[in-house]
């Protein structure tokens, strides 16, 4: 059997998952310990990112003709992706997560939506709470003032009522 045969089904899975990432970061994990490891896929696991490690030939392949080939300068030396599905900063704020304690994990780099992110902003990107935060902090934000709105009516229907 040859080796492009042997290679070709590796391609086509990180084909299926780059078809539904909404992100890929890039990352460097060389010298983690196998439980940081552990810790990584299993925090990754929970927040919904698949996290992989497969060659750089076969994620450049995969890449061609995608936003993601984007990333294709970042693939050298031992990497591993994680790719957002659900969540575009999801594997960014996870990675960064586990880095706290895992300081061998180097970032490499990032496509987000189609835009291309350094190191550096990729540990921007981290930052930004999930998109769940985000809608019930606006949403706790609206509802202070309706709720404001609603006691001075009821003040002003118990003065009328006196």
């Amino acid at each position: 059997m040859a080796k492009v045969e042997l290679k070709q089904p590796i391609v086509e899975e990180i084909k299926g998952f780059v078809a539904q990432a909404q992100s890929v970061v890039v990352v460097d994990y060389r010298g983690l310990t196998v439980e940081q490891d552990t810790q990584l896929r299993k925090a990754c696991r929970e927040a919904g990112v698949v996290y992989k490690v497969y060659k750089n030939t076969m994620l450049k392949r995969a890449f061609e003709g995608t936003d993601f080939a984007q990333l294709e300068q970042t693939l050298e030396g031992p990497t591993a992706v994680a790719f957002g599905m659900e969540d575009a900063t999801a594997p960014a704020r996870v990675l960064n997560q586990v880095a706290k304690t895992a300081d061998k994990l180097e970032f490499k780099g990032a496509v987000v939506e189609g835009t291309l992110y350094d190191v550096a902003g990729v540990k921007s990107l981290a930052n930004i709470p999930s998109r769940e935060v985000l809608i019930s902090k606006l949403l706790g934000s609206m509802q202070s003032p309706i709720a404001n709105f609603a006691r001075v009516i009821n003040q002003i229907a118990e003065q009328k009522e006196a």
